[in-house]
């Protein structure tokens, strides 16, 4: 796996995952009540804290961009 993910990327892949989340689960919204919505996106916010741990984006790899400096 080639690295194609800087740091403000992930930033901003990390906050957006743990917004999503607390949407999600915690926040009472009553449009996260449906299931679509709730598990939906649960599901991309596990993606975007994944992707900014793992510090690759497959979507990223198949594009070809890259948002590193060092890679």
């Amino acid at each position: 796996m080639t690295t194609n993910v800087g740091t403000v990327d992930r930033i901003l892949r990390a906050a957006l995952g743990a917004v999503l989340l607390y949407l999600a689960f915690f926040s009472g919204v009553a449009l996260f009540a449906a299931p679509l919505f709730k598990y939906g996106a649960a599901v991309i916010g596990v993606v975007m804290l994944v992707t900014s741990t793992l510090k690759m984006c497959p979507i990223y790899s198949v594009l070809g961009l890259k948002t590193c400096k060092d890679c």
